[in-house]
């Protein structure tokens, strides 16, 4: 509730997580309490990135795991590692695709049929090998 005092335009911003914002003030309060809030958020912001570990405190590893995981920044690191590994992927199917014999040599394979003939291949090779 607002203090006779207080205007809508002095409240912080609303926390996304409220019962964190509680538990760091070792409040149990709900909602209501919107100026204990207001002295909780205050104080937490003492250093930068402080209130940030505070909130992660309590959090179990998997959870901040996928709180991290969920940043814009770490989805585009994650986008561009498996671009990377796709491509890199797709330059070993087509250095393996020249190393096999097909009819016409240019033929279009898919990656199973790469993988099949592949097979194959290593299978007459080494019967060739064995006789």
């Amino acid at each position: 509730m607002l203090n006779s005092d207080q205007t809508e335009l002095d409240l912080p911003p609303a926390h996304s997580e409220s019962e964190s914002v509680f538990s760091d003030c070792g409040r149990a309060g709900g909602a209501e309490e919107a100026g204990a809030v207001g002295l909780c958020a205050q104080s937490r912001v003492s250093e930068p990135g402080e209130g940030v570990k505070k909130d992660l405190q309590h959090l179990s590893r998997e959870e901040r795991r996928r709180r991290r995981r969920a940043t814009a920044k770490y989805r585009t690191a994650h986008a561009t590692r498996e671009r990377i590994r796709v491509e890199a992927f797709n330059m070993a199917f087509a250095e393996l695709r020249k190393l096999l014999p097909t009819l016409p040599p240019d033929k279009k394979l898919s990656k199973i049929e790469i993988l099949r003939l592949a097979i194959c291949y290593i299978s007459y090779l080494n019967h060739v090998l064995d006789v």
